[in-house]
């Protein structure tokens, strides 16, 4: 794009027990390079964690999201989504895209959820890991308990930065199906960041999907599965890449 035009606004939809938080070391170089920045939480998860009610659902959270845009005003927006944010931005742009093409520029998912229409987050796991959340969540309150952030590849003092500040996210989330638009959401251009060391196990169909999928550009990071936490300045690259398109 020309120097002179406005860059696209950049909205950051964080995952299951995270919060907008969790993208502090991205946000100081994504806006140093002139964009707007946005860092969503979610109902129910970081410091709105004392909004959790076992009524959140994932429709909860893309409202959330739609609600932000709304309230900013934003159009032409790079919408990234990180694991169960997946779901929220797939949501989140059907809703934006009935009202208006132009409130889209571009949708990444970073390690992320990719639903296909009226497939929900816990549908794309094995049956063993679903029972296994099913029973933690109905024991701890009807809300999924964090895990070791070692599980994402994580050590030293993110991991302790993590292990303090993550929180059970909502369960309502997990069994429920997200329907939308594929045809409109397919016209969009999309990204997918494939954090393949380790690779997270429960992305494991993700990066099988969107190797298939016609229309996705896969990028691939040899880091965990927190990228804004473990390689921020690689992962920015990408972003403002990006948002360049």
């Amino acid at each position: 794009m020309p120097a002179s035009a406005p860059k696209p606004p950049i909205v950051l939809v964080h995952g299951a027990w995270g919060g907008a938080w969790i993208w502090r070391r991205v946000l100081a170089p994504l806006r140093a390079a002139r964009h707007e920045v946005f860092a969503v939480t979610l109902t129910g998860d970081g410091e709105r964690a004392h909004l959790r009610h076992p009524g959140i659902k994932l429709a909860t959270h893309v409202d959330d999201v739609v609600a932000l845009v709304d309230a900013e005003e934003l159009t032409d927006i790079v919408l990234v989504g990180h694991s169960y944010g997946g779901m929220v931005i797939t949501g989140a742009a059907d809703r934006l895209l009935s009202r208006s093409r132009a409130a889209l520029r571009h949708l990444v998912y970073v390690d992320a959820m990719v639903p296909l229409p009226g497939e929900g987050w816990g549908e794309t796991h094995t049956p063993d890991l679903v029972a296994a959340r099913t029973a933690a969540a109905l024991a701890n309150g009807h809300a999924l308990p964090p895990p070791d952030p070692a599980d994402f590849g994580i050590g030293g003092a993110d991991r302790d930065w993590l292990l303090r500040r993550q929180v059970p996210h909502p369960f309502g989330p997990y069994r429920d199906p997200l329907p939308f638009d594929g045809d409109r959401w397919a016209a969009v251009p999309r990204s997918f960041i494939d954090c393949t060391a380790p690779a997270y196990p429960t992305i494991a169909t993700m990066r099988e999907r969107v190797r298939r999928l016609p229309g996705f550009d896969v990028i691939e990071m040899a880091t965990g599965h927190c990228p804004m936490v473990t390689e921020p300045v690689a992962l920015v690259g990408h972003l403002l890449a990006l948002a360049r398109g």
